[in-house]
């Protein structure tokens, strides 16, 4: 895995680059992912469709996040590893955009069986966050790991991993477009305080179109 994971985020960055010199000002992030061609037009990578249950039973899809950013990662809530990690500086960035309505957050169990609705609402109330900015969510076992690799993360079931799951530790920021617009590891303090740059560039960027 550690190779495949390493060969992504290399071919990423390669990516991320070159689009990056197509970009009109400095303080703009790059459009992550390889284009595609659709109907004959080449189109920039986008998270697809979707549709998952939160904490609160609420169903969390794409018109949950029009005309806002968000912070994407993948996690189980009986993870003993990076998981805790990961949570902590998101717990971060749920508190330094408190007041921010722009930003939200979204993240996906791996563990379909065990992280219930209610097991998340639980997580979620132990945290101290409010379901109206941060969604934990859960859904079809499938289309969440169909979903991990659009957003270029890893989620793999594997027994002799600690409690059957190997996955990344990746934050991910999309913009209002769906686009894929920068990424952090969720265990790095110092890798999360650039990220938050990112997200600062991102939302200057939503207000100067606004």
């Amino acid at each position: 895995m550690k190779y495949w994971s390493l060969l992504l985020w290399v071919s990423l960055f390669w990516v991320a680059c070159s689009n990056e010199q197509k970009q009109n000002g400095k303080d703009e992030l790059p459009i992550l992912g390889q284009e595609k061609e659709v109907n004959g037009k080449m189109m920039q990578h986008q998270i697809p469709d979707f549709a998952f249950l939160n904490q609160d039973s609420v169903l969390v899809t794409n018109e949950t996040f029009k005309d806002k950013i968000y912070v994407a990662d993948f996690f189980f809530t009986s993870c003993p590893t990076i998981c805790p990690k990961v949570k902590k500086q998101m717990q971060r960035i749920y508190d330094n955009y408190s007041d921010n309505p722009n930003l939200l957050l979204l993240s996906h169990t791996i563990d379909v069986k065990r992280d219930t609705v209610g097991k998340l609402r639980e997580f979620a109330e132990n945290m101290g966050v409010s379901s109206s900015r941060w969604h934990f969510v859960t859904g079809d076992h499938d289309k969440i790991y169909e979903i991990a690799d659009d957003y270029f993360s890893i989620a793999i079931e594997d027994p002799n991993a600690p409690e059957g799951f190997d996955h990344s530790g990746r934050l991910l920021l999309i913009d209002e477009n769906r686009h894929i617009r920068a990424f952090a590891d969720g265990t790095d303090e110092k890798e999360v305080n650039r990220f938050m740059k990112d997200i600062d560039k991102l939302l200057l960027t939503m207000q100067r179109g606004q």
